[in-house]
């Protein structure tokens, strides 16, 4: 069994004998060792204490190899909990309309939204489409993403649907990361089906269902629940489909309007509501007396200059949150998790320890992971930031426009 003792620790973040979803009071506690060591054995934490203690551990004779962190703070990799890295071209054009001031209808009226995506990922091979992805996924690790879901919904049709879902199939299987897949084929409406909601929903249930659980395909079903979208009803009727064939709820709620998303969620149990820009006191309320976890894309507010989510207003409610991308080439083309972190202590003023808690545990809890990922924890697989030597934890949201990864470990190995 080959060792690994990681010396010098500046700080060791987020320590933890057990694990569990954080909610309200508890995304602020991130329990940390100051000038620590870890011990990693094959892909797995095996140990971790302070460096006073080391000698008397006897793990540093035990230990294959040794690496001196030389000050540096180690925390757990990031767990992005919701991204559509699967694309076939970026949409910059858009965003140049944008900023001359057209709405989102006279883009879409330009053939422009989730249709543009749609018309160049069918165009694109699936080849060409993994080879693209498998980049982006590589610049997200360095970048300190350790696990990731990506949704299909860019294909809208049958063969293009699973043709999302087979390039992230084939993702999963080349990448030391931790990839779940989500069935979004509900991210609107297809322009033949525009007047004909029930022959869409019909392709879904009895065309697209069927041969993604018989290729198993994927883990979730996620559908956009938003007004000129899918109604909550239309919402609950492909969730129900998808949960027949083992697929678990995923929503895209409460993102433009109050659209009943995060309610229908929580009925539904969905493992998350991911958006909430837009939540009253109901909805709110909703989150908090459920076992669903409301996710957070403050990068996707602030690219499309909507009101950031009301992160203080959920926490104080008692609500589990984590924080996510949103990668994607319309409304939030990064994946840079760290920014993520940053825009939500600055944003939305959570603290950094909340900021830390709801990218890396809460989002493994989000992904179903949460026993493997998201902590120091005995057990757990070692997946690591190492940062450059920083003053405190505080400075990384601080120091924004930094990159202050020095390097990243995936269940052991160094990247």
């Amino acid at each position: 069994m080959a060792s690994l003792l990681i010396t010098n620790i500046h700080q060791l973040v987020g320590v933890r004998a057990l694990t569990t979803v954080l909610r309200g009071d508890q995304l602020a506690e991130l329990p940390c060792i100051d000038k620590a060591y870890l011990l990693i054995e094959d892909d797995t934490i095996a140990a971790f204490g302070s460096m006073d203690d080391l000698d008397k551990s006897g793990y540093r004779s035990m230990a294959s190899e040794t690496y001196d962190a030389a000050g540096a703070t180690v925390l757990p990799t990031w767990c992005d909990s919701h991204t559509h890295i699967v694309f076939a071209a970026s949409r910059e054009e858009e965003f140049v309309y944008k900023l001359k001031g057209m709405s989102y209808a006279d883009i879409a009226a330009k053939g422009g939204g989730i249709l543009n995506s749609a018309r160049k990922l069918n165009e694109a091979s699936e080849d060409e489409l993994f080879h693209q992805a498998w980049q982006r996924l590589e610049e997200l690790s360095r970048l300190g993403t350790g696990a990731i879901e990506i949704k299909s919904g860019y294909g809208l049709t049958v063969e293009g649907e699973l043709k999302m879902l087979r390039v992230i199939k084939r993702l999963k299987q080349r990448s030391a990361l931790d990839i779940k897949a989500t069935f979004l084929g509900a991210h609107t409406y297809p322009t033949e089906f525009k007047n004909n909601h029930q022959g869409y929903l019909q392709q879904i249930t009895e065309h697209m269902l069927p041969v993604i659980a018989r290729d198993n395909l994927a883990d979730y079903i996620d559908v956009f629940c938003e007004e000129g979208f899918f109604s909550p009803e239309e919402t609950e009727h492909v969730c129900k489909a998808g949960m027949a064939h083992g697929l678990k709820p995923k929503i895209h709620a409460n993102q433009l309007n109050l659209s009943g998303g995060t309610q229908t969620g929580v009925r539904l149990g969905a493992i998350s509501v991911d958006h909430l820009e837009t939540m009253d006191e109901d909805a709110i309320q909703s989150l908090a007396q459920s076992n669903t976890i409301g996710t957070l894309l403050p990068t996707a507010a602030f690219f499309l200059r909507m009101p950031f989510q009301p992160a203080r207003a959920l926490i104080d409610a008692g609500c589990a949150i984590a924080l996510a991308s949103d990668f994607n080439p319309g409304s939030s083309p990064s994946g840079n998790m760290n920014l993520v972190v940053a825009m939500s202590c600055i944003q939305m003023k959570m603290l950094p320890e909340e900021a830390i808690n709801a990218a890396t545990l809460n989002g493994a809890y989000a992904m179903e992971l949460g026993e493997q990922l998201g902590s120091i924890t005995v057990g757990k697989k070692a997946n690591l930031i190492v940062t450059r030597p920083i003053p405190s934890l505080a400075y990384l949201p601080y120091a924004f426009g930094s990159n202050l990864i020095d390097t990243v470990m995936i269940k052991g190995a160094w990247l």
